[in-house]
């Protein structure tokens, strides 16, 4: 018998709990859910119902599922740590809406769940429907919350490709990521690494570019749990309707969402 077969049966023998457990620690499977806005009623595709938010959460804490930091996955990726364990579910919001602040703060704090959120930094203190640098420095205090890139201004990389010249193209690029990481490490001194793509757009070329300009994790809209076998440069995340409740939240949250964000994936 060769000595790796002889090592296997020992370990087998004397250790049989590491050896079961082990090939469930190679295995990844987590949905990343994404949201952009909350209020009392659906004004949109885009908002939620603060109510439905809270049946999410509820149903998650009842369930055994675990909201983790997003940062948590990445360092899986990128092999500085663990699979993160069964069940776990990583919540994200896109744009930095002020209704992050009025209705999604108070029950991050009330369910103590992480969330990552993504910012586009001109509209900060800027856009009406945004909230301001120092709303989000009281987002940064309760310990709750990240802060990622969104680009500087948010523009839909697919339109502007075929509206500049390639060179344009690739300065406007640059400037959208390095101008937004700059911007949030100044405003809110956190370390800005991770990038949610506008839209869910995304290409090879913009993925070697992001990963040049120092960014070590960029993130998508597919409907798909984020496995082991992905890339961390293009995560995918579920972009979470008000209809996901219920039912069709736990199918979400089981992996069988396919066939969801469709229209929006086509802009």
């Amino acid at each position: 018998m060769k000595l790796p077969v002889i090592i296997a049966v020992l370990l087998g023998v004397l250790f049989p709990a590491v050896v079961a457990a082990a090939p469930a620690a190679r295995e990844f499977s987590s949905p990343i859910l994404l949201y952009h806005r909350f209020g009392p009623t659906v004004a949109d595709s885009m908002t939620i119902k603060t109510s439905v938010f809270e049946e999410q959460l509820k149903y998650l804490r009842d369930n055994g599922y675990r909201v983790i930091p997003l940062r948590q996955v990445v360092d899986f990726y990128l092999r500085k740590g663990p699979a993160p364990p069964p069940k776990s579910v990583v919540i994200v919001e896109d744009d930095a809406h002020k209704s992050v602040y009025t209705d999604m703060l108070p029950l991050v704090k009330k369910y103590n769940v992480p969330v990552t959120v993504f910012v586009y930094p001109s509209a900060i203190s800027n856009a009406k429907y945004a909230m301001t640098w120092d709303q989000l420095r009281e987002l940064k205090k309760t310990g709750l919350f990240d802060f990622q890139s969104h680009t500087y201004w948010h523009p839909n990389f697919r339109k502007e490709r075929k509206a500049l010249k390639p060179a344009e193209f690739d300065r406007l690029v640059e400037s959208q990521l390095r101008k937004s990481r700059e911007k949030i490490e100044k405003e809110l001194g956190v370390k800005v690494e991770m990038l949610a793509w506008p839209f869910g757009i995304y290409s090879d070329d913009l993925l070697r570019r992001a990963g040049s300009l120092g960014y070590r994790a960029t993130f998508t809209i597919e409907p798909r749990h984020a496995t082991r076998t992905d890339s961390v440069m293009a995560l995918p995340r579920y972009l979470v309707s008000n209809g996901d409740r219920g039912a069709a939240f736990a199918q979400l949250l089981a992996g069988r969402g396919s066939g969801r964000n469709v229209a929006y994936l086509k802009r």
